[in-house]
Parts: C-alpha cells; sequence; structure tokens
C-alpha cells in the first residue's frame, strides 16, 4: 500500500511554523539585562587653582550615559609650578606649564579617540583675585592657556574664571554622584529609588585663596541669594552655597601676619604664635599687602620689614586666627558666620576635601577621631619646636612643615566659630580626598554638568537578550523558514 506523502506536507509545514512561533515567544519572554561591548569616552578637566593647576581625565561607557556612578578617573596630573594667576607678568608661562600634563594626558587617551574629547579649564580664586586686580592681564593668562590647548588634538571648549558658588556647588554634586547619593536602581522594586535627603552629603572645600561650604539645610533657606537649585535624576535640591573669597588657607595666613604686625609701624621682632618655637623669618610689608586679600588693611609703610620669631603656642594661635574674621557682626544669629554673612545651621554629614585632608591628613587625624582628640593632637604638634619638627619630617618643604600648626588652627576656627559644627556634629565631617578611587573636588561635577552626563529625570532600565539565546531563536527560526521552503517546493512541484 503506497502513502501519499504530499497530503501530509501542508500540516508538516504548519507544526514547523507553529514551533518557530513558540521559540521566538519563548525567546521574548526571557528578557534580562545585558551588557553590551564597551564603547570608552573621555573628558578632561584642568583645575586652575590659587597655589597649583591639576589635570584631571575622566571616561564613561557611551551607552550608559543616563546611568549613576559610571565616570571613573583615568589620570591626575599635578602642574609642575604654581598657580596660573602667578604668571600675570609672563603670561606665555601659564600655557607652558601645562604642557606636560597635555602630553601625559595624551599617552592614555586613544588615538581614535582624542580629537572629540572635551577639555575644560576652570580658574579659581587666585585668578578671580588677579580679575579684580588686573583683569587685562587675567584676560591675558586666560588666552595664553586656550593659545596652548588648542595646539593639541582635543575639543577644547575653553578657560574662564568660575565663580565661587559654581565651584562649592560643583563640589557637592560631584561628592553625591560619586557616593551615589542622587538615585540608585533598586532589583527588588524594578525601579530607580530616591535615596532620603538626610543621605545627601554636604561639600566642605579649602584652597589656597577661598573656602567653599555647600549642604542641604533642615529647614528652607531665608536667603535665596545663597540658594542653588538643581534637577537630577528626575529629584529637585535646594542647597545653600557660599564661597567665601580670601578665606582660602594662604589668604588667610597672609591676614594673621597682617594682624599680628599691625602695631608694628616699621620694622623690629615680632612673635608668631603659630610658628614652631625656633623658627624665624623676615617678611616685608609690601609681601604682605601683594594680594587684593590686603591691600585695603595697608596702615603701615610698604619699606617695612619684621623678623617673625616663632613661640609654638596653639591656644595663643588660635585668638590670633580668630581675629582676622569679623564675628561681632553677627550678633546672637545662629544664622549667620562672620562678615554679617548667612548660613542655616549645618545639617548631615559632610565631606571636607581640599587642604582640610591635606592638612588633616599630615597630623593623621583623617579616621573620625573625636573633637577633643584632634584639639590635643594639635596642642601637641604646635608645642614641637622646629629643630625636631626638621628631624622627624626631612622631605617635607620648609613652607609647609612651618605652617601646619597655622593651617590645623585655621581649620579648627573655621569649622567651630564660622561654620558652627560643634562637639556633636563634628562626628559627622569625613576628611576625604576619594571616592569610588576618583579625587574629590568641583573638576567632574563641572564635567558632569557641561557634558550633560547627569539628566533631569529619572534614567530608565534598559533590557535585551542574552546573545546565545537570540542567536539559537534566529538560527531556529531561519531553519525552520528553510524546511518550509523545500516544502512548498516538492508539494508544488511534485
Amino acid at each position: 500500500m503506497s502513502i501519499d506523502l504530499r497530503r501530509y506536507i501542508p500540516a508538516i509545514l504548519a507544526a514547523l511554523a507553529v514551533s518557530s512561533s513558540i521559540v521566538l515567544i519563548l525567546s521574548l519572554v526571557r528578557i534580562q539585562n545585558v551588557s553590551f561591548a564597551p564603547n570608552n569616552k573621555y573628558g578632561m578637566v584642568f583645575d586652575a587653582g590659587s597655589s597649583h593647576t591639576s589635570l584631571f581625565v575622566y571616561q564613561w561607557t557611551s551607552d550608559k550615559t543616563n546611568d549613576t556612578g559610571v565616570v571613573s578617573q583615568t589620570l591626575s596630573c599635578n602642574v609642575q609650578g604654581p598657580g596660573i594667576s602667578s604668571y600675570a607678568n609672563d603670561p606665555p608661562k601659564a600655557g607652558v606649564s601645562l604642557r606636560s600634563c597635555l602630553e601625559d594626558a595624551l599617552k592614555v587617551i586613544p588615538d581614535e579617540r582624542q580629537r572629540e574629547v572635551p577639555v575644560y579649564l576652570g580658574a579659581t580664586a587666585g585668578m578671580r583675585l588677579l580679575s579684580m586686580e588686573n583683569k587685562s592681564a587675567a584676560d591675558q593668562v586666560l588666552n595664553e592657556v586656550a593659545k596652548t590647548i588648542q595646539q593639541y588634538p582635543v575639543n577644547f571648549h575653553g578657560a574662564r574664571i568660575i565663580t565661587g558658588e559654581e565651584e562649592g556647588a560643583y563640589g557637592w554634586i560631584t561628592i553625591n554622584y560619586l557616593l551615589d547619593s542622587f538615585t540608585k536602581y533598586s532589583p527588588k522594586q524594578r525601579d530607580w529609588i530616591h535615596p532620603q535627603s538626610a543621605k545627601i552629603l554636604g561639600a566642605l572645600d579649602l584652597g589656597g585663596a577661598s573656602t567653599q561650604i555647600s549642604f542641604i539645610p533642615i529647614g528652607p533657606i531665608t536667603n535665596q541669594t545663597k540658594a542653588s537649585k538643581f534637577r537630577l535624576y528626575g529629584f529637585t535640591y535646594t542647597i545653600y552655597t557660599h564661597s567665601y573669597l580670601c578665606y582660602g588657607q594662604n589668604q588667610a595666613l597672609k591676614q594673621l601676619i597682617l594682624k599680628i604686625t599691625e602695631n608694628m609701624r616699621i620694622q623690629g621682632s615680632v612673635n608668631h604664635p603659630c610658628y614652631p618655637e625656633g623658627h624665624q623669618e623676615t617678611t616685608t610689608a609690601a609681601s604682605i599687602h601683594s594680594m587684593p586679600c590686603t591691600t585695603s588693611h595697608v596702615q603701615t609703610p610698604s619699606q617695612a620689614s619684621w623678623t617673625l620669631v616663632g613661640t609654638g603656642n596653639a591656644t595663643e594661635c588660635r585668638m590670633a586666627i580668630k581675629q582676622i574674621f569679623n564675628f561681632t557682626a553677627c550678633g546672637q544669629s545662629q544664622s549667620c558666620t562672620f562678615d554679617g554673612i548667612y548660613q542655616p545651621p549645618v545639617n548631615g554629614e559632610f565631606f571636607a576635601f581640599s587642604a582640610f585632608y591635606y592638612t588633616f591628613s599630615f597630623l593623621n587625624l583623617t579616621s573620625g577621631q573625636p573633637l577633643a582628640v584632634v584639639e590635643d593632637t594639635v596642642q601637641k604638634f604646635c608645642a614641637r619646636n622646629w629643630t625636631d619638627l626638621k628631624s622627624s619630617y626631612p622631605k617635607e618643604k620648609d613652607q609647609w612643615l612651618r605652617e601646619y600648626c597655622a593651617n590645623a588652627n585655621y581649620i579648627l576656627v573655621l569649622l567651630l566659630d564660622a561654620y558652627k559644627f560643634n562637639q556633636t556634629s563634628w562626628s559627622s565631617i569625613k576628611f576625604q580626598m576619594k571616592a569610588a578611587n576618583t579625587d574629590i573636588g568641583w573638576t567632574l561635577g563641572y564635567m558632569l554638568n557641561l557634558t550633560n552626563m547627569i539628566p533631569v529625570e529619572a534614567p530608565e532600565q534598559v533590557k535585551g537578550q542574552q546573545y546565545g539565546l537570540w542567536a539559537a531563536a534566529i538560527f531556529f527560526i531561519v531553519l525552520t523558514l528553510a524546511f518550509c521552503l523545500v516544502g512548498l517546493l516538492i508539494y508544488i512541484l511534485w
């Protein structure tokens, strides 16, 4: 008995089509998160501070620019020499000083990526002061550094002086971005969640010529000129931020010498309680009054000179430092720092970085020590004489070693008397220079803002197929269609 196979071909074709559809449906059901081959992008930011310039190279994966925590630091390079504001009398040297770090940066960026790399230069308090003193000289310095950067195969976006409030706000963004404070993906809720505002950290930045404080207060900001608003990842943040020009540690110590010598009309010796006992140096009125922070206080002839004699007394040092602040302008107000500047009470945890960290790191005070331990350590360090310090720290530069006592006491006055941290809230300050293997500062926040790396709306979770499953499904579907086509031809031609 013969069997006519042609009568079964339609049924076979239908079965193959159905099975193919089932495979396709099952492959679509098994959707899960997938990873794509990285396509790295880069960005470069110069931090042109008052005492030195640093270059940071950042890297991120191009298909994840809406996520959080995807930017990493590839390189940090300290430019040799002083800050660019120091080249006011010879602007071309400001540009030349950047070359070594630019060349180091290009070594870590693939050749095919270099021309698309956005490069920014932000100048801070040193250039703010120079611009106040001599705007033409400041413009020439910026033109020279821009001219140098444009000679390299990068996408230069300009050099400019950023405001103190920008510096504070970008530092705040950097910290909270690196620590995933703005938003996190919850696998349990399968959605992006907003961390409680109490987990948003404040930022304390101390440079050579200015200092910044930025945080979210517990109540409303009554002085709106001190408020900065950001919409990040779908949530709105209002932070208090203020920058104190002339109260970076270098300018503060110049003001301190001014106070110590203000009653010395011509010359002579004067005790300096913040310098180590046994240390002496000669200074002149001309050197003290060389910057806008002190020129307004000129009361002595420029030819006057004094010998500063270190006495190494932490208590007297702290009392002398308090004199450079005008605390009486605040009256009894708790929402005021000094010079009549409004500030709501500090709230939440803070990261203190830059010079805050460098000074306390030298004194081994970055491990969360109680305030009493910090003050005792500073007292004991200030009491050490110059000979002892020199022999104990032979590799430390004389200028830094001479000023650690003054800097530590200045930090204590700034945090306790000005910003009004106390015995209890002191424990909320973390002295730290890095987070997620990236230097803390304003540069990352600046780049994130200018490259739109932080979206105003919450990111979406991207879904996709596993490569193996998708490839198998496609293969089976193609094979099925081939069988169907062959079967159809047999049916027609048989």
